[in-house]
């Protein structure tokens, strides 16, 4: 699709998310993160575990406060969204699908009170209208009207997810993080869901910051990828150049490790090896993240 380069709905500028450990140790989960997000774009997000990709999304949520750096929703800084108004109408146009759904749906909630609530905040509904939307929206996730009286335990984990979908649609956002939304599903589900999620991208004119370790799921679904390495931005690019000609080493080697479907090909593949341990994030080096496991590394790094 033909993306609007002059209409970003999100920008990043230096964004860091520390955490004091002691006096004298911090860890620096997202350090000087910056890259925009434009209006009905995919952008992905790939890394390994604990580069910093979960906490970047909940920090452009603001579930966690930014130690350092600005964010821009459609212009507007985040840190001027003060008073209980401004927090309201980012909530309702910014929204989540986290990692875990048996984590993020309320025991104790029915289904359509899980995906009702988001609506009764924002516009008062009869209880015939609302009963109407909810099935609207199960609808669109591949649900019906008779899950609507279910509790969260009665359904299957892919079934969960999509009612955290619907959840994530009930007050009409325009961007979406969506947080590994597809990790804790099996691989025939977890097709299911992307397909679902690209159709509703379509639908609604959505956009998706998309969180995932999965390679070839995140090359499916993305226009530009971002690659992190605790807790930095080592190369972002559109999806098709990046997997094509990837510049960074730590790209390259990650790369190489996508099995491949051709067993006569997949004998002939030669992944890159990564040497060593992932170092600490606590009190990091002042230099590349990836230095000290690069095989090409110099002293410029």
């Amino acid at each position: 699709m033909t993306l609007n380069k002059r209409e970003p709905i999100l920008k990043v500028d230096g964004l860091c998310k520390y955490f004091s450990i002691s006096s004298k140790e911090t860890l620096k989960a997202v350090d000087n993160v910056s890259f925009e997000i434009y209006k009905q774009e995919v952008v992905g997000i790939v890394g390994e575990s604990g580069c910093g990709k979960s906490t970047l999304g909940r920090c452009l949520l603001r579930l966690y406060e930014p130690t350092k750096g600005s964010i821009y929703y459609e212009n507007t800084n985040l840190k001027d969204v003060k008073t209980r108004s401004q927090k309201k109408e980012f909530c309702k146009n910014v929204q989540m699908i986290f990692q875990n759904p048996y984590a993020s749906l309320n025991p104790r909630m029915t289904v359509k009170e899980i995906v009702g609530e988001g609506m009764k905040l924002y516009q008062r509904y009869s209880p015939k209208d609302l009963d109407d939307k909810v099935i609207e929206l199960l609808g669109k996730v591949g649900m019906n009207k008779d899950h609507m009286s279910r509790f969260s335990h009665e359904f299957s984990g892919g079934q969960k997810q999509r009612i955290g979908i619907a959840r994530a649609l009930s007050v009409g956002p325009k961007l979406i993080v969506c947080d590994e939304p597809i990790s804790a599903l099996d691989v025939s589900i977890q097709a299911q869901v992307i397909n679902m999620l690209k159709k509703l991208r379509e639908e609604m004119g959505l956009t998706y910051l998309f969180i995932a370790h999965d390679l070839s799921v995140v090359k499916y679904i993305s226009d530009r990828v971002i690659v992190m390495y605790l807790g930095m931005i080592v190369e972002i690019g559109e999806t098709e150049e990046l997997y094509e000609h990837p510049a960074h080493p730590y790209t390259q080697a990650m790369l190489s490790a996508i099995p491949i479907a051709d067993p006569n090909r997949s004998r002939n593949q030669k992944g890159i090896p990564i040497i060593g341990e992932v170092p600490s994030p606590v009190n990091p080096p002042e230099t590349c993240r990836f230095a000290e496991r690069c095989p090409k590394a110099q002293e410029i790094c």
